[in-house]
Formats: structure tokens, sequence, C-alpha cells
């Protein structure tokens, strides 16, 4: 077996029983053998803001860093509002790509995922993210893509995902986005 990958992932929603906090349970469930998936949240990291890191950096943002930091990969797990990036996820991104010259997310590989009650999935926001993920210097793995549509109805209420095509979709994301993080360690 190869050398055990540790992620550190995060949910783009601070809603307590969001799909995409369900997900992120559902990858952690799902990782494969010798991958740990730990979930960050998001909550407490404030908007970027320059005057704020000049002034160093809040606690929750010097764990946000740490954990980055000390895993091997970082997994995004998004939802699309308004056809794109939730500002969530976009302030979790740009809080890692700072200070420049020594960002957590620099030559970091990433992987997207993303659940919407919607009929595309994530896929605008997985898009948009890919761009910003360019100028952050990070590794986006380009393929496979997760969009899980219409994902109220592949959660049950506690937030178990329930749906088995999706469950085989997630592990086979899962395992080709261990392949990608070993290409980089």
């Amino acid at each position: 077996m190869s050398d055990p990958i540790k992620v550190l992932a995060f949910a783009g929603s601070l809603r307590k029983a969001s799909l995409n906090r369900s997900l992120l349970r559902a990858a952690q469930a799902a990782a494969p053998e010798g991958m740990t998936i730990e979930a960050f949240d998001l909550i407490e990291v404030p908007l970027y803001n320059g005057d704020v890191e000049a002034a160093g950096p809040p606690a929750s943002v010097a764990a946000f860093h740490a954990a980055i930091r000390a895993a091997d990969a970082v997994l995004i797990v998004t939802p699309e509002y308004n056809y794109g990036v939730p500002a969530v996820t976009k302030n979790a991104i740009d809080w890692g790509s700072r200070p420049p010259g020594a960002a957590p997310l620099d030559a970091k590989p990433v992987g997207i995922i993303g659940a919407s009650p919607g009929m595309v999935g994530t896929a605008r926001s997985q898009s948009q993210l890919r761009q910003v993920f360019v100028g952050a210097n990070a590794y986006c793995m380009p393929k496979p893509e997760l969009l899980v549509f219409k994902a109220h109805e592949k959660f049950d209420a506690e937030g178990r995902l329930t749906d088995a095509a999706t469950g085989k979709l997630l592990g086979d994301y899962l395992a080709a986005f261990a392949a990608w993080v070993r290409r980089f360690k």
C-alpha cells in the first residue's frame, strides 16, 4: 500500500443541514483505504480583508492555513448559488491563497465536488473554481467530475446519502482523487 493520504475538506455552505455538508460526510465515509478526510468548518473564517491580513491573520484563518499545510490535498464541496461560486467557498480560497509566495494552497492538489437541487448540479460553480485555482497555483483534478444534481432526492432527512448510483460515483471520484494526489506526493 502507498503512503497514506490526508485530505482537508470543507463545505462551501454554512448551514448545518446543507446538502454539501451531507456530501462531505458521505465522502468521509466513502474514502478509499489509505485516505482520511478531515472536515474544516468555515463558520469562524471572516471575509477576506487585506487590512485584517496585514494586522495578522485571525486565529480561525491561522488554523485554516495550518490545516491546509498539514494535508496532502484539499477537497472542496461546493454548492452553486445564482449560477456561480458561493461567497463562502470563494472566501476560503481567497484566504488559502494568501500571502503571496507563502500561500498554503500553492502547489497543493485540489478536488471539487458539489451537490445542488438543480438539474446541472454544481457544474457552473465548479467551472468557475477551476479558473480560480489557476490564480491560486493549485493543481485541480480535471476529471472525473462529481456533480450531484437533484441532491435533495439523494439524501434522507438526517443527511445520509441514500442514492446508490451517487454513492458509486462518489467512490469512483475519491479513488481517482487518491491517484491524483499521489502524483504530487
